[in-house]
């Protein structure tokens, strides 16, 4: 679990007291709701970036294709020298 930093920010302080309450079920259910709201958060700021860069599905074909792994250097053995 996340440890808690004192003092909690006003956001913090409103979930707090929005919460309170909640049963076990209405807990989970608005952890349900906060999560496919920062999902569809996510979704609108790729989005974003996705239109001002100009990017096709082309490009995205072009990323699926590209070799990023990083080469690792292997060092030599004994058998090697």
């Amino acid at each position: 679990m996340t440890s808690i930093q004192l003092p909690l920010n006003e956001i913090q302080l409103s979930l707090l007291k929005l919460t309170e309450n909640l049963k076990e079920e209405e807990l989970q259910e608005l952890k349900k709701l906060i999560i496919a709201y920062k999902a569809n958060r996510l979704a609108m700021l790729a989005d974003q970036v996705w239109d001002e860069k100009g990017w096709t599905e082309a490009t995205m074909q072009a990323f699926l294709n590209e070799h990023m792994r990083t080469p690792y250097k292997i060092a030599p053995t004994k058998l090697d020298q």
